[in-house]
């Protein structure tokens, strides 16, 4: 499983390399983000739609799977 299940005291570094530079871009910003800014900053080029749904699918299998959190405006950020 390329994203597992975040267990307490797991780490970013279990996930492959793209879902690592995600969280790590969330992290990194000062407020909750869109995907569109997450895409920014990890070099997606967010004006395409068709590259810009992979990387909101990839933000969502995170939420499912623990790493972050969505808020019900559609912004994402890391678990509280």
């Amino acid at each position: 499983m390329l994203i597992p299940h975040r267990e307490p005291g797991q780490e970013e570094d279990t996930l492959a390399r793209d879902y690592q530079r995600i969280i790590t871009a969330v992290q990194q910003a000062a407020r909750p983000v869109m995907a569109r800014e997450v895409g920014e900053v990890v070099g997606v080029d967010v004006s395409v739609k068709s590259k810009l749904e992979p990387l909101r699918g990839k933000l969502l299998r995170l939420v499912d799977r623990g790493w972050l959190r969505k808020l019900p405006d559609g912004r994402f950020t890391t678990r509280l």
